[in-house]
């Protein structure tokens, strides 16, 4: 294999490893939030990889999820690269920085200010959002195919993983939604029901139309939530200014859009 064919092949493993690291509160991809500015494979394997949020202030332990996830999906790499991670233009970068490089906790990084936040439940509470934005997409689509609630509730993993969904958002849940499952309930058997709610009861028929309304509720919530972070990143990083010869991306939004915080729906 030519260097050339190796370092393609090594940049689309990078990028598709760092698809599927998610931002954990809106559970998309931070490749397609626009949070991975940079990620390069050296001519001597080494990665580099520039880690952009979309405001100065967003939450420490948001940005630290990520970047260990980040890290996760690196340390996942076949070549077994030297790597490096850089925040940029966040309050805690230096101190995250470091403490990453070091291969530091959350609570080893940030010391008193972590006080007693538990990222485990955190990042519970992440995959509970995760969970139910998922399962709505395919009970939606099971639903518009015509398929009648008692028959979509009695599903197992076998017809599930038999179903064919269109070119849609179904289409892109359907496997995520199966790690989903089988992270939450990893002992469920082939024949057991695909849809249950997040604390493991089956969902009755007749309950099937506040369910939904439920996980509604939660799509609106996380949808509005990426929307308003696309658009502060765009707005933040829309003009530039060059300092000492080097192009410099100008935080200008802080004085001037009064962001309004996520309803709680």
């Amino acid at each position: 294999m030519t260097t050339a064919s190796v370092s393609g092949s090594r940049e689309r493993e990078l990028w598709r490893l760092l698809g599927e690291v998610n931002d954990p509160e809106l559970d998309e991809p931070v490749t397609e939030m626009g949070f991975v500015e940079r990620a390069e494979v050296a001519s001597d394997g080494s990665v580099e990889v520039d880690f952009r949020l979309p405001t100065y202030w967003c939450s420490p332990n948001f940005a630290f999820l990520m970047l260990d996830g980040v890290r996760k999906a690196l340390d996942r790499l076949s070549w077994s690269p030297v790597y490096r991670v850089t925040l940029h233009d966040h309050m805690f970068a230096e101190e995250v920085n470091s403490g990453m490089e070091a291969g530091r906790s959350f609570g080893d990084i940030f010391g008193e200010l972590a006080g007693d936040l538990d990222l485990g439940t955190l990042r519970e509470t992440f995959a509970m959002k995760a969970f139910k934005r998922r399962q709505e997409a395919v009970l939606l689509s099971l639903r518009q195919c015509g398929l009648p609630d008692q028959e979509i509730l009695g599903m197992d993993l076998v017809a599930y993983d038999a179903t064919q969904f269109g070119a849609d958002e179904a289409a892109k849940q359907k496997a995520r939604y199966r790690a989903a499952l089988m992270e939450r309930f990893s002992a469920r058997r082939t024949d057991d029901p695909v849809f249950l709610t997040w604390e493991g009861q089956k969902i009755p028929v007749s309950a099937l139309g506040a369910h939904l309304a439920e996980l509604r509720g939660v799509r609106i919530n996380m949808e509005f939530n990426g929307a308003l972070c696309r658009g502060l990143k765009h707005t933040r990083y829309k003009e530039l200014d060059v300092v000492d010869g080097e192009p410099t991306l100008v935080d200008f939004i802080m004085d001037r859009v009064p962001v309004e915080p996520a309803p709680n729906i």
